[in-house]
């Protein structure tokens, strides 16, 4: 009688029947066995990263920029520990992530012994779905179903602990690729009409979206409405691209931080679409209503949830936002009498010469600020737009150097342009890892701040071990700054004089070699102080073959002789 193999091969098989090519990771002794069986899978190449959070923020950039789900292989008690604020920021974005971690066994468990741990209360508050195979029967139907919950929209990441044990008893069941149900769900007809015919006789159509425009595809669509109503549309809980830049009715970012920044954009419509998203999504958001007095409020969105979670609705429905616009677009289009048609016209053409009138007016500060010394990072951005491929990959945590970078690359293709979500720090070199192994034929450039990118600086040694020809930017100015632009806000509302910035916000001593750091780490580099030196700097960068990293120095607000002065800093 043929001896049954065991479950940690059944695991693997399982894996790649359900289409995962790269299991993103770091090892921990409960996943021996289990790593040392996949050297006989080599269809399943395992990406080492040096840290459990770096894994799953790599695996964030390859899900996002392929769309589809990915794999994330982490430690037990300690390693759980490590990833859960990058695992937060995967649930906050709505991540397809499978998360597989180790246990040293069901056998021990009543022993309270070293690394012993609730492993699924650990990752409860940050997954859609968290749990442990408790017995080998169970082993590939449980992958099975962490595989379509996290594939399901609302897709997201989730959690399934896998005892030692259990992977080295012989395995049950049969492998088979796991089930993904459709969520390509329509409106009713009636809803539609009722729709339509608020945004069409509205004098002042806003629009709001999020992620889930990304996720259904809706972006032609949702243009499509835009430029049939001739509305501002707003981003609120964004990540992808959900419409193009260089489209004038796009408006950016509705805010972040601050509800008192958002809140005369809300005011503005008498009737608003909110799509893929939920309002509002800011650290410190506004208590009361948004919406002006009267102003009547349409949702759609693939997560019931979100539909008047903090904001009263008029018309809401769980719908797939692609084709939910698709029909709305086309009520629209044969709906509109007229007056309405021209009226809409006539809102694009006034919303679109605000936009050309703000953009000329800070491109025109750019321009005054080319060979200011310490630099802005518009003149690297200006430099970079001129010679960058038309079909590159950006992952842009950049912060508060972003404006500049959009300005000038002005993104348009959809799962071509990221920005960081959740409110986690150093997201931006690992996803442009993840974003490269997605799309290996095609220019991927990763920015972050130099604050953010010591959270997972050590991903640089990832891109060198595995010949991730990735492209890293720092744009570094030495400190938090964006504490520092939040902190004026916060003394402005408090009513406090401004001042110094706290030194907690001061990275400037010692001063951090980021080419060394990077040399040490097997990645190329080089720093650029001068306007004159940017060209050759992306140029060397470009051509590079490999990984290679470019250490922007950008006029800062820093004050390297108080550090150690001031008692305690």
């Amino acid at each position: 009688m043929t001896a049954k193999k065991a479950g940690r091969f059944g695991i693997l098989e399982q894996l790649l029947a359900d289409g995962f090519r790269f299991m993103f990771g770091n090892p921990g002794t409960s996943e021996e066995g289990f790593l040392d069986a996949l050297s006989q899978y080599p269809d399943l190449r395992y990406i080492l990263t040096l840290q459990e959070s770096v894994a799953v923020l790599v695996a964030d950039g390859y899900a996002r920029a392929s769309g589809r789900p990915a794999l994330v292989q982490i430690h037990s008690t300690p390693g759980l520990g490590n990833a859960i604020g990058a695992i937060y920021q995967a649930w906050r974005g709505h991540s397809p992530l499978v998360v597989i971690g180790g246990d040293a066994g069901i056998k021990y468990q009543s022993m309270d012994a070293q690394m012993a741990g609730d492993l699924v209360a650990f990752a409860r508050p940050v997954t859609k779905w968290s749990a442990m195979v408790q017995h080998p029967a169970s082993l590939l139907r449980m992958v099975r179903r962490a595989v379509k919950i996290a594939a399901t929209p609302p897709t997201g990441p989730v959690y399934l602990c896998l005892p030692m044990d259990v992977l080295d008893a012989p395995l049950e069941g049969e492998v088979r690729p796991a089930s993904i149900p459709s969520t390509r769900v329509a409106p009713e007809a009636d809803f539609i009409s009722q729709a339509a015919t608020l945004l069409a006789g509205a004098a002042t159509p806003m629009v709001f979206v999020g992620d889930g425009i990304g996720f259904s595809e809706a972006q032609p669509e949702l243009a499509r409405v835009a430029e049939l109503l001739g509305a501002e549309v707003w981003g609120l809980d964004v990540g992808d691209l959900l419409m193009s830049y260089r489209n004038p009715l796009y408006q950016g970012m509705a805010g972040h931080m601050f509800g008192s920044s958002s809140f005369p954009i809300f005011q503005k419509g008498d009737v608003n679409l909110v799509c893929g998203t939920y309002v509002t999504p800011e650290v410190f958001p506004e208590l009361d209503s948004v919406f002006a007095p009267g102003a009547r409020v349409i949702h759609i969105d693939l997560d019931a949830y979100e539909i008047a979670k903090n904001h009263p609705v008029d018309l809401g429905v769980v719908a797939d936002p692609k084709l939910s616009l698709g029909l709305l677009a086309d009520a629209l289009q044969s709906g509109q009498s007229p007056p309405q048609k021209e009226a809409a016209s006539q809102r694009a053409k006034a919303i679109a010469e605000v936009a050309r009138q703000k953009r000329e007016q800070a491109l025109e500060q750019d321009r005054a600020l080319r060979e200011q010394v310490p630099m802005g990072f518009s003149r690297f951005a200006e430099e970079l737009a001129r010679v960058l491929p038309e079909d590159a990959v950006l992952f842009d945590e950049a912060l508060t150097n972003s404006p500049p970078l959009t300005r000038h690359l002005l993104p348009h293709r959809a799962r071509h342009y990221f920005m960081t979500r959740g409110g986690s720090l150093g997201v931006g070199f690992p996803g442009a890892i993840g974003a490269k192994l997605a799309h290996p034929d095609k220019t991927v450039i990763g920015f972050s701040g130099e604050g953010g990118s010591m959270y997972t600086i050590q991903t640089l040694w990832t891109a060198a071990r595995h010949r991730i020809d990735s492209k890293f930017v720092l744009c570094n100015n030495r400190s938090y700054r964006l504490l520092q632009l939040n902190i004026l806000a916060y003394w402005k509302e408090q009513g406090i004089e401004p001042r110094d910035f706290p030194l907690s916000f001061d990275l400037s001593q010692p001063d951090i070699d980021f080419v060394g750091l990077a040399e040490s780490l097997g990645v190329s580099g080089r720093r650029v102080e001068q306007p004159a030196d940017v060209r050759s700097a992306i140029d060397q960068m470009l051509s590079h073959s490999g990984p290679f990293l470019v250490d922007v120095r950008l006029e800062a607000d820093v004050h390297p002789e108080m550090i150690g002065v001031v008692c305690g800093q």
